[in-house]
């Protein structure tokens, strides 16, 4: 019985040694023998080079201009101005104009005084981005949400009223979405890691194809721009330049 006991032992030690010579020999790995060098490279790989792998179908899209509002846009009116916003009005209108000459619906949403104020996390006034140490008077901003002159919607566009910063926090968005028969929304406007990437989240979470626009999103900081394309690379959107976009939508 000892001897049986030895030899089934024996047995398995050999059994995964030649496993493991297999692993090397054949190149491909086990469960089991996934190195911490190994899964960083596979991470970062995804990080820097991933592309979500969907077709872009320029008859199922809609484009939606985030929260380019004076707020954001205007120089110098706001604290809140993101001086990359405004430089990148140039291009993000270029991609909606030709958005509508491809029938691609635009979508504009509004960071605005909705119900009161009362449809909006209470949270919300304890972080450190509302400034509320400077001594201005804030409730001149953030009233009827002013899309910057520049990129005004038409008359038949929709311009969605919101209280937080994902686009489908409390929104008609998709159920509008879903009415158009739009399963891919085309994400541009400010702020990268704010209303954009979370309504690029909340977007894929309601299992709609997103496609993250690299150079008509601006954050206010720039140098976290790429750290926040990363994250959408990954696991939530196909990033592109906004000539890849007018590219793949024809």
């Amino acid at each position: 019985m000892i001897q049986l006991k030895y030899d089934i032992v024996i047995g398995q030690h050999r059994l995964r040694a030649r496993n493991r010579t297999k692993t090397k020999e054949d190149g491909k790995l086990r469960v089991g023998e996934f190195t911490e060098e190994f899964v960083l490279q596979l991470a970062r790989k995804a990080y820097t080079q991933g592309d979500a792998q969907f077709e872009i179908k320029p008859d199922n899209c809609a484009l939606l201009v985030i929260d380019m509002q004076d707020e954001f846009v205007k120089p110098h009116w706001s604290p809140d101005w993101v001086p990359e916003a405004t430089k990148q009005v140039p291009r993000i209108k270029n991609l909606i104009e030709h958005c509508r000459s491809r029938n691609v619906p635009v979508i504009f949403t509004v960071y605005s005084k909705t119900h009161n104020y009362m449809d909006r996390p209470k949270t919300g006034k304890f972080m450190p981005g509302r400034y509320s140490d400077l001594d201005i008077d804030f409730t001149q901003f953030y009233q009827d949400g002013q899309v910057w002159h520049e990129l005004e919607p038409r008359e038949d566009e929709i311009v969605i009223q919101k209280s937080s910063y994902g686009a489908f926090y409390d929104t008609p968005l998709e159920t509008i979405l879903k009415n158009m028969g739009k399963d891919t929304v085309i994400i541009t406007g400010t702020l990268t890691n704010y209303c954009c990437s979370t309504s690029a989240r909340q977007a894929y979470e309601r299992s709609f194809k997103v496609v993250f626009g690299s150079d008509v999103t601006a954050a206010d900081d720039p140098e976290l721009q790429e750290f926040e394309m990363k994250v959408m690379r990954k696991g939530f959107a196909k990033v592109l330049t906004a000539d890849e976009i007018i590219a793949a939508l024809g």
